[in-house]
């Protein structure tokens, strides 16, 4: 079921806040899926998903790959029968400020703040679409 991002409702807010991790799938440059779990956070005004990682990773590889086209993944995350997943463009970035903004909310959000980590770069996905069922049938 589409799920709209303009004006999101209070289940849908409150859904990327709750504890639980996600998958983000990303496209290796033959084209097949990289699926791997990872902490997720949603800036719902600015319809940004935010992921914190290692810049050698695969899914930052995967992304770098497919530049300069924009690289397309979606994150999705399931608590009990709710499930919602977003879709849209991904791109790496490795300025400080958008680095510790991103630690930040990953620690509101999930209640630890990671060690620091020179190593550390974001994701950060415009989110175009979303798509789930937050309340049952």
């Amino acid at each position: 079921m589409p799920i709209d991002i303009h004006t999101p409702s209070p289940e849908t807010l409150a859904f990327w806040t709750e504890r639980e991790f996600s998958t983000l799938t990303t496209l290796r440059p033959d084209g097949s899926p990289h699926s791997v779990v990872v902490g997720v956070t949603y800036d719902p005004e600015a319809r940004i998903a935010r992921i914190i990682t290692r810049k050698h990773s695969r899914k930052v590889a995967n992304i770098l790959a497919a530049q300069p086209a924009k690289a397309r993944v979606s994150a999705s995350q399931k608590i009990g029968p709710r499930w919602m997943t977003l879709e849209g463009e991904a791109q790496v970035r490795t300025e400080p400020d958008v680095i510790q903004d991103a630690v930040d909310r990953y620690a509101q959000r999930y209640g630890r703040t990671p060690n620091p980590d020179p190593e550390r770069v974001v994701i950060e996905i415009a989110v175009h679409r979303a798509i789930g069922m937050l309340s049952l049938p």
